[in-house]
């Protein structure tokens, strides 16, 4: 049996497919031009398949309000006070039934272009995952796509009450919002509403300042936060039953996951009712959560819940210090350990949308640096991995795009291109004609890495022996700067090696007998080591008398098949 191990490019499609450089501050989307549903051409989908990936997760797919006036195509129009950015936050959801207008070459037409997405997409052998986001919606959420049937979110709620188990919102009776801005000048078109509704980020207060997600509106799903969060659960509340219709309308559109926003910000028994109804229906659906509090992730993955969790707190910020070299790389063991249990269920990273660029200033500052821990995450376990698009080219997150300023992330609320993107894309021929050599050189780095965890059944599958307490003792290993494991499976033992240090460095690795007997191998005393990553460099021979040295060169690693 070969179990794929899931690999994950996420990629937001209005800026991936941006062939435009105008990349004017603050410009709108006839300045800056917008990728498209249309750019995902099957050329480019080949590309990632054949780079090793095995779904794609396209964010900012659902109708998000935004500064772009649709309102010729009877799309309600927005108010730019309650909007971040030109092209507005993909997670400030305006219509759940509706994807992003500016995805769409034919705007009417919209909803079938997404379907054609998905479509090519699983043709060239890719799964695809959208953002489900249950915890808030845009300010002025209306959906004007939803079946005929349905009663909008809100629109039987009583306003007159802060709290009730059957509205979908919380309401602060007797104060209209007003937003705390340096700035804000309300205007006579202004955005108005009264009784305010509480922010997204559970913020109880008419006037939400700069830092709260003002431009969101809380969901209520019957927990009453100002009373001790009592919950009411039974009769099940209507937001559960909206949100379910939701899930069931996109999981209807042949989807194949859900990447779910700030699962832990709505009640655990709200998972535990709907997901397994989703999987009874489509037993082949994945769930992802996006939580960053370690107590609760057990509680996440059971009773048929989410499938896996984002391992940020954990592996991600360890590694992150370990590569910025402010803390030695024996920590990376112990993030393993708190996790021990479920660590095959947490999904890797070095990047997302929400975090800094490892090439940026604020972080490793070259793509090239951060080889080592990608080859540590890449290799460490069974679990998936996710890639960000642009981090395989050392892309570099350092524009200040207008909403987004110049804070190493690439920009989520704004039109924009990214420059490593738009010379790959090339006017769509999608290839390396504008690539410099350091990117085409990181690009297949990444490439043959990833492949390599599918094509080896020790990496997707097999068992995981640390052997960092091996060489604690080990005069010629430096436990502060390298890191070394073994994964095995049946006959195939791998030895992976990272070494997180700005030098090249040469270390012995000591293989205590017990390991082999842990992978039900005999350890015969002399054998070679082959190495996959860098084909260039010679085979090791070992033996009892002559353990093996290995030279290993700034911020990199290999992985060497072991054989007898």
């Amino acid at each position: 049996m070969h179990h794929e191990k899931i690999f994950i490019y996420q990629l937001l499609p209005r800026l991936f497919g941006n062939k435009g450089g105008a990349n004017k501050q603050h410009g709108t989307l006839e300045e800056n031009g917008c990728g498209k549903f249309n750019d995902l051409s099957n050329k480019i989908l080949r590309k990632i398949k054949e780079s090793g990936y095995t779904h794609v997760w396209y964010i900012g797919v659902l109708a998000h309000a935004s500064m772009t006036d649709y309102t010729a195509y009877g799309i309600p129009r927005q108010y730019p006070e309650i909007i971040k950015g030109k092209a507005g936050s993909p997670y400030a959801i305006r219509d759940y039934y509706d994807v992003d207008p500016d995805l769409a070459t034919n705007i009417p037409k919209r909803m079938q272009e997404f379907e054609n997405l998905v479509g090519r997409t699983q043709k060239v052998g890719l799964k695809v995952i959208i953002d489900f986001i249950p915890n808030h919606v845009a300010r002025n959420y209306q959906s004007i796509s939803k079946p005929g049937n349905l009663v909008d979110l809100g629109e039987e709620d009583d306003k007159q009450v802060a709290f009730s188990p059957q509205n979908n919102f919380y309401y602060l009776p007797g104060n209209a919002l007003g937003i705390q801005f340096n700035n804000y000048d309300p205007g006579k078109n202004a955005y108005r509403e009264d009784p305010a509704k509480v922010t997204g980020n559970d913020c109880f207060t008419h006037q939400p300042t700069e830092y709260d997600w003002y431009e969101t509106v809380k969901l209520n799903y019957g927990v009453d936060y100002q009373n001790g969060r009592t919950e009411y659960f039974d009769p099940i509340p209507d937001t559960w039953l909206k949100m379910k219709q939701i899930l069931f309308f996109w999981a209807g559109k042949n989807i194949d996951g859900f990447r779910c926003d700030m699962a832990e910000m709505v009640p655990l028994a709200f998972w535990q009712w709907v997901i397994p109804q989703l999987k009874s229906a489509y037993p082949s659906i994945l769930f992802l959560a996006e939580i960053y509090n370690p107590d609760a992730y057990r509680d996440f993955l059971r009773y048929n819940t989410f499938d896996y969790l984002y391992d940020k707190v954990g592996l991600y910020d360890v590694l992150r210090d370990v590569a910025c070299r402010y803390r030695p790389s024996s920590d990376i063991t112990f993030a393993l350990h708190q996790v021990g249990d479920i660590q095959s269920q947490m999904l890797n990273f070095l990047e997302n949308h929400d975090e800094q660029r490892l090439a940026s200033n604020y972080f490793l500052k070259e793509g090239r640096n951060g080889k080592a821990a990608m080859i540590v995450i890449c290799c460490i376990n069974r679990n998936p991995v996710m890639v960000y698009a642009g981090q395989e080219f050392g892309e570099k997150g350092m524009d200040e795009e207008g909403f987004s300023g110049k804070n190493g992330r690439t920009t989520i609320f704004d039109y924009w291109s990214m420059d490593t993107l738009r010379r790959w894309n090339n006017h769509g021929k999608w290839n390396d004609q504008l690539l410099t050599v350091e990117e085409k050189s990181l690009r297949d780095f990444y490439s043959l890495l990833i492949n390599l965890c599918n094509q080896e059944t020790a990496l997707s599958v097999g068992l995981f022996y640390d052997l960092m307490s091996a060489n604690y003792d080990n005069t010629e290993f430096d436990s502060t700067r390298l890191f070394v494991f073994l994964r095995g499976y049946q006959e195939s033992c791998l030895l992976v090696i990272a070494n997180f240090d700005d030098h090249q460095q040469e270390c012995t690795v000591h293989i205590p007998a017990g390991a082999f007997s842990f992978f039900n191998l005999e350890s015969k005393v002399n054998g070679r080591l082959t190495p996959l990553l860098n084909k260039e460099s010679n085979e090791i021979m070992f033996s009892e008398e002559s353990p093996f040295r290995i030279k290993l060169d700034a911020c990199m690693g290999e992985i060497y098949r072991i054989s007898f």
